[in-house]
């Protein structure tokens, strides 16, 4: 294989990882819906690039579950059934609650005033009238800031994954449901968390994040008619 050959391999890996990167954030922020049809054309021309990163991407996000190939090549976002998305809620309450645990217990002022930045952000997004967008944008940095400051690489790596599967769902229901924003559950578990990292109390922490990954379950439980 000839230097050129080589250099062009690279820069195909690194068009496929931008644009996996790409969706990613994409399904994290719930700008992609369940049951939501992707056309690989319009995400190459979007992004610039030609199908096949766009197929390597997709490819990636469909081996973590994040995306799913039906028949024809026709690529979706996965609709979760209840079963699926209760199983999904346990283990995020398990490992997303260590997560604020752990964090709680080394996380610096410098952090902690960016986590509070998150959440003045969230509430401002959540005054009527609502902004559900900026509201969504704000939860996910709140919440990934503060499990960012646990310093444990792997375990980023594993919420990251969990929220590629729940973020859809999660997201959208956010969006489609501003009465939740204003004064909801949400805001009061976020109010708990940053005065649990105040005090640096990691159990009170894990408590109020246990409290906001239930009540956005529940309230979804109660009104996605998620198939059984």
């Amino acid at each position: 294989m000839s230097a050129l050959d080589e250099v062009g391999s690279l820069q195909h890996e690194t068009l496929g990882e931008r644009v996996t990167c790409e969706l990613r954030a994409l399904l994290i922020a719930g700008r992609l819906a369940p049951g939501e049809k992707l056309s690989l054309r319009r995400v190459a021309e979007a992004l610039g690039v030609s199908m096949m990163p766009v197929r390597e991407a997709v490819s990636r996000l469909a081996a973590d579950k994040a995306l799913e190939v039906l028949p024809g090549r026709a690529v979706r976002v996965p609709v979760l059934t209840l079963a699926q998305f209760r199983e999904l809620t346990r283990i995020r309450l398990v490992v997303e609650g260590f997560a604020a645990e752990e964090a709680t217990k080394v996380i610096t002022d410098a952090q902690i005033a960016v986590v509070a930045q998150h959440e003045a952000a969230f509430l401002a997004a959540a005054k009527d009238p609502p902004d559900p967008a900026a509201a969504v944008g704000a939860n996910r940095d709140l919440h990934f800031s503060l499990y960012e400051a646990a310093g444990m690489p792997s375990l980023i790596e594993m919420i990251s994954r969990l929220w590629l599967k729940a973020g859809p769902i999660l997201n959208l229901d956010m969006r489609h449901e501003p009465k939740r924003l204003d004064g909801g559950s949400a805001v009061v578990a976020h109010a708990q968390l940053l005065a649990a990292l105040r005090r640096r109390d990691p159990a009170a922490a894990r408590q109020a994040l246990v409290e906001d990954i239930s009540a956005a379950a529940e309230h979804i439980e109660r009104t996605a008619r998620l198939a059984e």
